[in-house]
């Protein structure tokens, strides 16, 4: 019984994980192709979650699972459109202000609409109950969201590896201005980048809101452990990101089976020691114009 309750905290651990891994992998891309440090991501996280609260009663969990991440997908297209891209070949200090002032004021907004107290949020009937695996029981619903997740994490995978589109990308983090001297416009694919990065923010909030419940506060306090995974992954590194998202979470899983209080503390501590043994992350890659 000790060992299935193990193996229950590291399937909850990665349930975290999952969760963080949709937010760092759209940070580690808005950053590598546009020297961006997006610091309203987390907002877009909870804006996918009180979407799903507004949507559910309408169109139903299933349609708010779609809906909420094209709706804020698309809300980010116009904040790159008419506020991100202006600060690509700036100083760096300016997005970071830009950035933080919009999680300000999307979180406030936040408080002004719903309330500062959290709203309740169940998990949808036909999603709840439990799955037996021999003497193992767990949440069908967070079995739905690693599933749900695995096949995000392999379409943006298979997206930036196997397109044409990907192709470009990658040589867009790589060096951009041989990208631009043959005659290809990063524009329009850090549209879609941007795009696609508050998609699966938007995604992430809208599997989680039943589970951590929604509140104003709830993209603050993710931002920060996806920034420890960026870290620890590597910056430019799909793999290293996806990797760290998994070890972050299982260390926090059975820490807080083991020790509570030390929960967030082995995190940072795991970050450092990484950092100490691999300065550049786990498999952070060269990017020329970042040397």
């Amino acid at each position: 019984m000790q060992l299935v309750f193990i193996l229950e905290q590291v399937l909850n651990g990665l349930l975290i994980g999952v969760q963080y891994l949709l937010i760092a992998l759209g940070l580690s891309l808005i950053f590598s192709l546009g020297g961006i440090v997006n610091l309203a991501h987390g907002a877009f996280y909870a804006i996918g979650a009180y979407l799903t609260v507004l949507l559910t009663p309408t169109i139903g969990f299933g349609g708010a699972l779609v809906a909420s991440p094209l709706v804020v997908g698309v809300l980010g297209l116009l904040i790159e459109r008419f506020l991100l891209r202006r600060f690509y070949r700036g100083d760096p200090t300016l997005g970071l202000l830009l950035t933080f002032g919009l999680a300000m004021v999307a979180e406030q907004a936040l408080r002004m609409a719903f309330g500062a107290a959290p709203v309740p949020f169940g998990i949808p009937l036909w999603l709840r109950g439990q799955v037996f695996i021999g003497d193992l029981i767990y949440s069908r619903y967070r079995l739905s969201i690693l599933v749900v997740a695995l096949a995000c994490v392999a379409g943006l995978w298979l997206l930036l590896t196997r397109t044409s589109f990907g192709r470009v990308v990658r040589a867009g983090v790589q060096n951009p201005d041989m990208v631009a001297a043959l005659g290809i416009s990063l524009r329009p694919y850090m549209t879609a980048v941007v795009t696609i990065a508050v998609g699966l923010a938007a995604l992430a909030g809208t599997m989680m809101a039943p589970v951590t419940g929604v509140h104003p506060a709830m993209g603050a306090e993710i931002l920060t452990f996806a920034f420890v995974v960026v870290v620890i992954g590597g910056l430019g590194s799909f793999w290293g990101v996806v990797l760290a998202a998994l070890i972050v979470g299982v260390v926090r899983g059975l820490t807080a089976y083991a020790y509570p209080p030390a929960t967030e503390a082995a995190v940072y501590g795991l970050m450092v020691l990484v950092l100490l043994l691999r300065p550049r992350g786990l498999f952070g890659e060269h990017i020329a114009r970042f040397e």
